[in-house]
């Protein structure tokens, strides 16, 4: 998925919104719905952007493993699907 802003972008924003800024005066700033911010907020909020890239590194490596998995399984079943038409 394409992603507008970068992590450290986003945690620029949200520190911008805890130092006083208003959220639609960010939101009219950057050219993004009330929605967007919050949502962002909700999963960046209190993080550093060492933090954000760690997130970012667990989520590639969970999506890897989840592909992974996905293909065993397939192998799995169809290794099974095989044996029992043989017998």
């Amino acid at each position: 998925m394409k992603r507008r802003f970068t992590d450290e972008q986003i945690i620029g924003m949200i520190k911008e919104h805890e130092a006083g800024v208003k959220a639609s005066d960010l939101c009219r700033k950057y050219g993004i719905s009330d929605a967007t911010f919050y949502k962002y907020k909700a999963k960046f909020g209190g993080m550093t952007v060492s933090d954000a890239k760690k997130l970012r590194a667990l989520e590639e490596e969970n999506g890897k493993l989840k592909r992974l998995l996905a293909d065993a399984m397939l192998d799995n079943a169809a290794l099974k699907d095989l044996a029992t038409k043989n017998f």
